[in-house]
Parts: C-alpha cells; structure tokens; sequence
C-alpha cells in the first residue's frame, strides 16, 4: 500500500500542483458568494486573490513553453545525434558563413558555389593538415620589387624580424631596433595614361636600444654584453626575443622594448630563436648543441632537447608542436616532435656538381668538379612536412619527412666567386700564376612563405633568389631575382655619385650589396592580396663571424613585391632555370 514517504518525488510534485490549483478557485468562488464581510476587506481580499490569480497566470505560461516540445525536441535533438550528424550540422552552418561573406563582395552565386567556396574548403582543410596549398610564386612580380634602404648602420645586422607594420633588427654593436615599415605603394592603373610615381619614404626609427660590452660584470645588467646574434617576434605582437654571443636569451616587450626576463641556461651562444605560429611558444638553438623550448605566456622554461653532435645554427617551426633545427658540421637536419618526445634524423652530406662549359662528343665523359658539403647552415620549413635546407657549398636542398635524404638538390644556387688575382693570392713580389680554385658561394639565408611553394635565399653575390616548389613537390625551380633581372659579378670597387647612390665600374648596380645574413617575409593584406614584403639584413661581415668580409654596407632592405592578375610566362622561368645553369659553369 502506497503512502506519502513511499510515492516517488515526480508524483508528489503533481499532485502538489493540482492541489494548490484547486483551492485558488475555491477562495474565488467562496469570497464572491460571502458579502457579510465589511466592505474594507473586500478591496485586501480582492488585491490578495488578484495577486495569486496573477501569479498562477504567470506560472502558466512558464509551465506551457517548459512543456513546448519544439524546444525539448531541439535540446534533445543535440545531445542525441551522432558524430556524423553533429559534423553535417557544422558544415552546412560553415557552408552558409561562407556564401554569407562571399555574397557581400557581389559575386554571382552559381560562381561562388563552383569556385570560391571548394576552394576556401580546399585551402582551410590543407591549412588545418598542414600541407601546402597556396601557389604564389607565379603571381608576384619580384623583377619590379621597389627597394627602400634602412639608415646605414656602424656595424653588420646580423637578423631581423617582422611583425607588421613593424621591423626589428639587431646588428653587432650590441644594438637593437624598432622601425616602422612604410605602406606598400599603390598598384598601377592601367586606365591612366602616366602611371603615378610612387614616393620612396625610409623606414622611421621608433626606438633603440643599445647595450655595452663593459657591463658584463653587472649582474644586474638587463641588456646584452656582445653580439647579438638573432632576434624572432611573435605573431601575437606582445613579445620580442633575442640571443646573443654572451649566452643571454632576453625576453623583451614589443611596444617599449622594456626587458621582461633575462634568461641564462644557454651554456654558449644563442644562434636562431623562432616563435611557433600563432602563439608564444618559443624556441632558441645554441652552440651548446641544444635546442630550448619556452613558454613565454609565463615567461618559463620547458625543457631541453639533445641529439646535435655540433652546433646548432638554425631551427624554424611552424603551427604544430615541432621544430626542425640545422647542425652545423655534423650535416644534419632533426625533425623534432616535442609531444612525442621523439626525432627525425635527416643525413647531409651530399656534394654540388660543376660541370665545365662546352658541349662534349658523344660517348666523352664530361669532367665533373664536386663540392662537399662540409655543414649545414640554414633551415626553413614549407610545411608541416616539407622544408629546404642551404649548405656551405651552396646547395639548395629539398626535404620530405618520408625520406632521409633530400629528394631535389639545387647545386651551387647562388654560383662561384670569382677567380683571384695572382698578386691577391701570394705576397711575392712575382707571384706564381697558379691561383687558388673559385669557391661557391655559401647559402647565409633562408625563408619561406607558410604553406606556400615560396622560398627565398640569400648569398653575398648581391641577389635575393626566388625558388618555387613544383606542382608535383618534388623540385625546386628557379623564378627570378628580386629587385633585378639580370645578375652580376661581385663588387670590385664601389664609388658613391653625386645623388649619393652607390654604382658600380660601368656595371648595372645590384640590389643588394654585402653579405645576406637573415631574411624575413610576410603577406600584405588579407592572403597577400596586397602582395609580399621582404626584409633582408645586410652586413659586411657574417653573423657569426669576423673570418669574411666583403665590400658593401651594413644596413637592411625592404623590397615590395606586387601582385599580378596573370601568373609569370614560362619564358621567365626558362629564364631562371638558364641562370642556374651559367651558375654551374
């Protein structure tokens, strides 16, 4: 037999409400029919059954819309569907986002839902994989690039990095700046009959920061006591990291170039530091033949990667949790998955080919001259799976994570220097007419555009070269040189005329003069539809070293690179691909 502490709680909640509906009525019914009572309780009494008449008509509703079964039926609907049905939801709720910002721009529907709309799919779902999937490389003009020197500088820069509209650059004389880029020029409109002459304005100066190397003993001292070497800024715009020749990783504010943190774990000097995209994640290569993760949002250090049996030069990283870093003399280049703890070990090693000029007859083997490659000093990553490597030999070389050794090697990418003199290579006073064999050109530096088939390379031949991945990403094509179209010979002597613009003997000036020492390149506009930025450091000296130098000046170079409707003819990259050729001889 059932009793009030046995029935469950859901009947006792009804039966509580039907009970209190009932005696409502009854109040109504029994005080309209009771008129005995005085006439001043009757305006209380009433206010008092308004009072509950109203708030049961108030829970009624509430009641009601509870009871409603579209809402039940929706809420039940999304906690009861399955992954799949889940996914399609999303995806036609993405599908409608995307015709909704492709209609605003005024496009017709039927080319939006053929066109734009796969593609956007098609780049979001690389993006999301990490694969390359933008081709630009054919639609950027890098012949016309307008180029606007930095204010020359005392000593080398040794790196730069980009966060627009802002530059950063670090030189050896313990310096480092902030410079605001100037607005790319207009595009040209071909309806004017005289196109309008874009105005070359410098980058500005914002701040400066200098440290002393007298100050090494201080232990108090926030700023560097030599060299600095490398500088990254995060794509956040909060934070500016660089390191130096004094061991000294210093964690800088980007606004104010306030110091935030000096941090000494490194045991030798600091060569590269890279951010991982899209966030402050950072990693710094060193001497000490390691690699540092840290986590700049707490501003702490993570952890140590080993495995380098010399120094690490170079290390770049892109959106995923992994970096890829460049061993100097023990010719290789480490994949390194940080989550996983594990890594990838590629093996270098490989020689450049020079063959000598003239045709040979048939069935003659042709003379080769090789160039061992004796370290590996530059890295840069395509993708998630792809990344080019540049050597002391010259070479260019193309890496996959599915094999060991690169699958495309460019051989001697930016040529030979030119042949000594006799007089140059001996201090006889009749010296011997043997000479010393012309060298290759090292690569000094290196980077891409993310996810892109963009690279760009640097030497001190006084060229920035454009290479394209191929279709089939599996080689490396020549495009073109920024700034120029034909290439020169180093620089023998150099004069200054009197607009102050330094030319060379009767030759065509080149586009940049000194040695490359960093490289840096990012997008104007939305998907580079403004075009591209690039950003070379320039130095008589090599970063890491005082054992070359070249005539030249100490400064930085932006170039504007537009874009074009049309891509590149395929006699333009015949063009590049003959060059490469007269490199090789």
């Amino acid at each position: 037999m059932s009793s009030f502490f046995t029935t469950p709680a859901s009947q006792r909640k009804r039966k509580r409400e039907e009970t209190n509906a009932v005696p409502s009525t009854k109040r109504r019914s029994t005080s309209s029919k009771a008129g005995a009572k005085p006439a001043k309780e009757l305006p209380q009494r009433a206010r008092r059954d308004e009072s509950i008449s109203s708030s049961g008509s108030e829970d009624e509703p509430r009641r009601k819309i509870v009871s409603d079964e579209e809402p039940i039926a929706s809420s039940d609907s999304e906690e009861d569907e399955t992954g799949a049905e889940r996914r399609l939801r999303l995806a036609e709720q993405y599908l409608q986002t995307l015709k909704t910002e492709v209609n605003e721009t005024g496009f017709d529907a039927e080319d939006i839902d053929r066109d734009l709309i796969a593609e956007r799919l098609q780049e979001d779902v690389a993006e999301t994989k990490g694969r390359l999937h933008r081709h630009i490389a054919s639609f950027l003009s890098f012949s016309t690039a307008a180029q606007t020197p930095f204010r020359s500088l005392s000593s080398s820069i040794t790196s730069v990095a980009t966060c627009p509209p802002y530059a950063y650059t670090v030189s050896k004389d313990v310096q480092l700046s902030k410079w605001e880029l100037p607005n790319p020029p207009p595009p040209p409109d071909p309806t004017r009959k005289r196109p309008i002459k874009p105005v070359s304005r410098r980058p500005i100066k914002l701040l400066t920061k200098r440290g002393s190397k007298h100050e090494s003993k201080d232990p108090h001292n926030q700023h560097h006591t030599a060299p600095i070497l490398s500088i990254a800024a995060s794509s956040t715009g909060k934070f500016i990291a660089t390191g130096g020749a004094d061991k000294r990783l210093i964690i800088w504010s980007a606004d104010t170039l306030t110091p935030l943190r000096v941090f000494t774990q490194h045991r030798d000097a600091v060569t590269s530091l890279v951010f991982r995209r899209g966030t402050n994640q950072l990693y710094s290569a060193s001497k000490d033949r390691t690699i540092k993760c840290w986590s700049l949002d707490e501003l702490a250090y993570v952890e140590t990667l080993f495995g380098h049996q010399d120094e690490v030069i170079d290390v770049a990283s892109l959106g995923m949790e992994r970096c890829v870093s460049a061993g100097a003399r023990d010719r290789t280049a480490r994949l390194w998955k940080v989550v996983e703890e594990t890594q990838l070990v590629f093996r270098g090693g490989g020689s450049s080919e020079k063959r000598r000029p003239g045709r040979q007859k048939e069935g003659e083997n042709e003379p080769i001259k090789t160039y061992s490659e004796g370290s590996i000093d530059r890295v840069a990553m395509i993708d998630e799976e792809m990344f080019v490597t540049g050597s002391d030999n010259g070479s260019l070389s193309l890496w996959t994570l599915h094999k060991k050794k690169p699958i495309f090697t460019v051989p001697l990418a930016h040529g030979l220097d030119p042949a000594m003199k006799p007089e140059e290579a001996s201090a006889e006073a009749v010296p011997d007419a043997k000479v010393p064999e012309r060298q290759p050109r090292w690569i000094t530096a290196l980077a891409t555009v993310p996810y892109s088939d963009l690279v760009v390379s640097g030497s001190w031949d006084g060229e920035m070269r454009i290479w394209r991945v191929s279709g089939d990403k599996r080689r490396l094509e020549a495009v073109g040189v920024v700034g120029r179209v034909e290439r020169v010979e180093r620089v023998e002597r150099v004069e200054r005329d009197d607009r102050g613009m330094d030319v060379l003997d009767g030759e065509e000036e080149m586009s940049v003069i000194g040695i490359i020492n960093d490289i840096s390149v990012f997008e104007r506009g939305d998907r580079g539809k403004d075009g591209l930025c690039i950003v070379a450091a320039v130095g008589t000296e090599h970063r890491l070293g005082r054992w070359m130098k070249v005539k030249g000046r100490n400064d930085a170079v932006a170039f504007e690179v537009q874009k074009i409707l049309q891509p590149a003819d395929a006699s333009e990259e015949g063009d590049g691909q003959e060059e490469i050729k007269k490199n090789a001889t």
